[in-house]
């Protein structure tokens, strides 16, 4: 079967210049790489007929040869043709990184970020529900005083590696595939310290404490961030640097407990208050309120008090305060209060379930259960 037209191929003209070549069979080789078409016959020969159309467009000598002969000019078994795919190693390692997360990098030393720091700063439940101000240390790296950031001894200097040249990367080659990476001498820096610093070993930073003022916002919650841009480790050979995360944690509160926007908290009551009923006084964050409790009122029976919670940072109105009302049972009585209680029981016992529903309710139940 006679071969299609390499420029039929690409889909380019005979004019085509040598980047819209390339941009042509790089679009044809992601479409049809046996990778991504793993179970496809018709893609593999698609790929092959692409890559052998950009083998002989990408080389100058074999295109003038193909536009002068045909496909007899680059046929080796016809004495045409020849030489080496560089131009198709060059092109294929640039797809092999689109298609596998990569691609081609410029040359000269690796740029890196700076790693992220965490800080973990532990406040009160009236701290984070008013927010304040306040100033944290955390460890940092400066340029070393000594050798001001170079890295070698004073009065010498860094020299070029010799192992990539200074480009900070080394290209590796097997047949058509073309790799490149870090340099495993220099570590993407290009250069060499024959003399290291004997401040920083060799490193141009040395490790200090640094002072920052942070603003917690009003409403904060617990295991909340605050990002403070630019204050993580320095990044390399000229990064930039990373950024430093304040995390919140809330000491436990001896009154509150606090779910999202509302706070909660228990309030023992006497048997008197809980069975006459009265007024009862709280303490929240923003100082003191009060409820009345109904007459007859029962252990665990919670009250409500709106907009006394915390506002929070994302919310425009505050939470409530939810008060559990928990009846105490009186201890270390007198003869006395024993006598009067054991009169009270006789009292309440001779005035029937009206005084005791839910025993009375209960009673009922236990003798179903068992008849």
């Amino acid at each position: 079967m006679a071969k299609r037209d390499f420029y039929e191929i690409l889909g380019v003209g005979k004019n085509a210049s040598e980047d819209e070549i390339k941009k042509a069979y790089r679009k044809l080789a992601m479409k049809h790489h046996p990778d991504r078409n793993p179970d496809s016959k018709v893609a593999e020969e698609k790929f092959k007929e692409a890559k052998e159309a950009y083998e002989m467009l990408s080389d100058s000598q074999k295109r003038d040869a193909y536009d002068r002969y045909g496909h007899a000019g680059v046929d080796p078994n016809m004495g045409g043709g020849g030489g080496g795919a560089g131009g198709f190693a060059d092109a294929f390692g640039d797809i092999f990184g689109d298609i596998f997360g990569g691609g081609r990098r410029s040359a000269g030393p690796q740029v890196y970020r700076g790693a992220d720091l965490r800080y973990n700063l532990e406040i009160t439940l009236e701290q984070a529900a008013n927010g304040f101000d306040t100033t944290i240390r955390v460890p940092s790296w400066d340029e070393c005083d000594t050798c001001h950031g170079s890295g070698a001894k004073p009065g010498t200097s860094p020299v070029t590696c010799t192992t990539c040249g200074g480009h900070g990367q080394v290209r590796m080659q097997q047949g058509l595939f073309s790799i490149q990476q870090t340099c495993p001498k220099c570590h993407g820096t290009g250069k060499m310290i024959p003399e290291p610093c004997t401040t920083c070993s060799g490193v141009g930073r040395i490790k200090r404490n640094k002072t920052l003022e942070v603003k917690i916002p009003a409403g904060i919650d617990h295991g909340m961030r605050i990002r403070s841009s630019g204050n993580g480790e320095p990044g390399v050979n000229g990064g930039p640097p990373g950024d430093l995360y304040v995390e919140i944690h809330i000491k436990q509160h001896p009154v509150f407990q606090r779910e999202g926007d509302d706070l909660h908290c228990e309030i023992p009551i006497s048997f008197v208050k809980a069975a006459l009923g009265g007024d009862i006084e709280v303490p929240t964050l923003s100082g003191k309120a009060s409820f009345t409790v109904p007459e007859g009122t029962q252990s665990g029976k919670t009250f409500r008090l709106r907009s006394k919670g915390v506002k929070g940072v994302r919310s425009g109105y505050a939470g409530d305060l939810f008060c559990h009302v928990v009846i105490e049972t009186p201890v270390k009585l007198t003869e006395k209060q024993k006598e009067l209680l054991r009169d009270f029981e006789r009292l309440t016992v001779e005035g029937g379930s009206k005084h005791n529903p839910q025993s009375k309710t209960w009673m009922d139940k236990v003798k179903k259960f068992f008849e």
